[in-house]
């Protein structure tokens, strides 16, 4: 509690003494024993640092469990897949994965055949469950993806021998659902694997619509994020934007 009070009280002031910081809420799924939200930092006719959240409650509905990651200052983009290629350089390829061919429509249970089930199996087993429209944020790059042709080469990119993207939590969304989950690197150190959450949104053909991966910076704290909310506490970002300049949040 008092770790989560002091960062509130460090972007108190705003930008430039204004004292308007604020944190919208992009998207949020509709889970009730747990959801995650996609969010902005705010200030001043600003925005600047985006992130998401998910957070699981009990029995007592009181909040169990939370993880929240901010995007990354820095996004490496490609080099991103050419580093974790590296790391699975000697991996042996496994034989594919057995699946039983479903339909899924509520968003959590898209997320978690796609995960669970169809993983390392086949490509287009899981692009027929993504909108012509789809809009894909992956925070390790700049650009978002559009369309079910960039969507399929990026997951085509990430899809080689020693990479596992292990799900861990899930929330019960049914328009939209939030989970977490890491990235299990055959060859990398032990305890070095990444975290991260992603955010799903379907439509009313349970084809999916939007995309906000984040992953969590292999250095913690990560040094340029730590730097930016110190120099722009408000805005959480070296170099914010104007308010409704990126599209639902982007």
């Amino acid at each position: 509690a008092d770790h989560l009070k002091a960062r509130v009280l460090g972007r108190i002031g705003g930008e430039g003494g204004t004292k308007d910081a604020g944190f919208r809420v992009d998207k949020i799924s509709d889970g009730s024993s747990a959801c995650g939200f996609a969010w902005t930092w705010t200030s001043n006719e600003l925005e600047g640092l985006r992130g998401t959240t998910f957070v699981e409650l009990n029995s007592s509905n009181q909040i169990q469990y939370v993880r929240e990651i901010p995007e990354p200052i820095y996004k490496p983009g490609d080099l991103t897949l050419e580093i974790l290629k590296a790391v699975t350089a000697d991996a042996t390829p496994k034989p594919l994965p057995e699946y039983v061919s479903a339909t899924p429509k509520k968003a959590n249970e898209v997320a978690k055949y796609l995960f669970n089930e169809v993983q390392g199996a086949d490509s287009e087993e899981g692009m027929r469950f993504f909108d012509e429209s789809i809009v894909y944020r992956d925070f390790n790059y700049e650009e978002v993806l559009r369309g079910k042709a960039e969507v399929k080469k990026f997951i085509d990119d990430f899809s080689f021998p020693g990479i596992t993207f292990a799900t861990q939590r899930f929330d019960d969304g049914v328009a939209a659902t939030c989970f977490t989950w890491e990235v299990i690197l055959e060859g990398a150190p032990e305890g070095s694997a990444i975290k991260g959450i992603s955010f799903y949104e379907v439509n009313d053909a349970g084809l999916i619509t939007y995309v906000r991966d984040v992953p969590e910076s292999g250095i913690k704290p990560p040094p340029l994020g730590k730097l930016a909310r110190q120099f722009r506490p408000a805005v959480g970002v070296f170099q914010p934007v104007a308010i409704g300049s990126r599209e639902g949040g982007m």
